[in-house]
């Protein structure tokens, strides 16, 4: 179904302001509003908690997250490369619980009734709402590796989803023979962490080059050109010397086959045979996002001024699941639009001021010790879209000391963003 963004926001701004000018009037027979959120990472958690402490107790806030245990997968590279343990960027929901008094609920959501206003839970619950915030992440478009599925995650991982993939992906590596062979099969445009990818590959690369020095990585890119690649083929080269083969879409990356069974991967017509191979394929917003009807084929257009869904006034869609317009997917990025909207939730419940949304976004990658890079921007909201209004990036060429100082700083963000996430 093609969406017509005049279903309910006619001409952005003015429509946004018509529909946080006065307080919503929820559903008969309670006493506060109440708001469901669906998703508990940088994007769902982010929504929950700032809803939960500004609204002082006038609205009732409900998380559904099945995972009890939360793991970034921003960082999670680095858990790979050795530079973290997988602990360390492990979280709960314990304090968004006892002390912002948010009702977490450990359970799949699996369907959404937009008319009835109801959240179907895989338990059997179902969970009322007057605003439903929708932070679900991603799931992969199927047949998009030809010979991969999500059945063959266990033999070829895509570790793009946090926790045991990430495991898996990591002894997988730590296994191979000696003068084997990694691949990774990358994603094409737009998905999960731009520069995620070959953060990952520089990762893996610090491994191997500490305990399996002759090993050689092997990425198949559909994509001509990436995330920061100036900077990355810069460290690689300087790095990890005559390790990495990039074949990217003008060399056949984009030509590629799997099979999971042989351990082989075909670029252009060449097999190759493989120790490991981290598949990543295209990707989607959760399936939820799709049930619902909110979808434009594989993301979930919104306003910007709001992060309201444009097919429902009453849902809100973060980080990775949305089609938002600048932004890239990422953890910065959904915190970001989260604030934006419990502030724009709060606003249509509660009749407290909402001010013009504004987002900002930074990507750090580490590329060997002490050698971390970044990009990043600052964005306003348009009737069209999230837009770009300046950015940066680190140079090539940059000193250690420069580095060191950039790896430092994504350090205090992780600390500083997964506080803001927990509490």
């Amino acid at each position: 179904m093609k969406l017509n963004r005049r279903i309910f926001l006619g001409t952005g701004a003015a429509a946004a302001a018509s529909a946080l000018a006065s307080p919503m009037v929820h559903a008969a027979g309670h006493a506060r509003p109440r708001v469901v959120v669906v998703g508990g990472g940088a994007g769902g958690a982010t929504a929950a908690r700032y809803l939960a402490k500004d609204s002082k107790g006038e609205i009732d806030v409900t998380l559904i997250e099945p995972s009890r245990s939360y793991y970034t997968c921003f960082f999670s590279n680095l858990y790979i490369g050795g530079f973290r343990d997988l602990q360390s960027i492990a979280h709960s929901y314990g304090t968004l619980a006892s002390e912002y008094g948010v009702n977490v609920v450990h359970d799949w959501a699996v369907a959404i009734d937009r008319d009835a206003r109801m959240v179907s839970l895989a338990g059997g619950d179902a969970v009322p709402y007057d605003r439903l915030i929708l932070s679900p992440g991603i799931d992969f478009v199927d047949g998009a590796v030809a010979g991969w599925d999500v059945s063959a995650q266990n033999k070829m991982p895509h570790a793009y989803k946090g926790g045991s993939q990430t495991e898996l992906l990591k002894a997988q590596v730590a296994a191979m023979p000696q003068g084997g062979t990694f691949a990774m099969v990358a994603p094409p445009n737009p998905y999960r962490c731009p520069p995620g990818p070959y953060e990952r590959v520089s990762m893996v690369a610090h491994l191997l080059k500490a305990t399996n020095p002759t090993a050689k990585i092997i990425v198949a890119d559909p994509k001509p050109k990436f995330s920061k690649q100036g900077l990355f083929q810069e460290g690689w080269a300087d790095n990890y010397a005559g390790m990495v083969d990039w074949i990217g879409s003008d060399f056949g990356g984009d030509n590629v086959e799997v099979d999971p069974e042989a351990m082989t991967v075909s670029i252009d017509g060449e097999v190759t045979k493989v120790d490991v191979c981290n598949v990543i394929p295209a990707m989607k917003a959760g399936h939820i996002c799709e049930q619902a009807g909110l979808t434009d084929g594989n993301w979930a257009p919104v306003s910007a001024h709001t992060m309201q869904s444009r097919v429902d006034e009453n849902i809100h869609v973060l980080g990775d699941a949305c089609s938002q317009g600048d932004m890239p997917k990422s953890g910065f990025s959904a915190n970001s639009q989260a604030k934006v909207a419990a502030m724009a939730v709060r606003g249509a419940l509660t009749g407290s001021k909402v001010f013009p949304a504004k987002f900002s976004n930074t990507c750090w990658s580490l590329i060997d010790t002490d050698n971390g890079v970044k990009v990043g921007a600052t964005y306003e909201a348009t009737d069209e879209k999230i837009a770009k209004v300046d950015g940066f990036i680190s140079a090539t060429g940059e000193d250690a000391a420069l580095r060191k100082a950039t790896y430092e700083e994504s350090v205090g963000w992780y600390a500083g963003i997964t506080s803001d996430m927990f509490g």
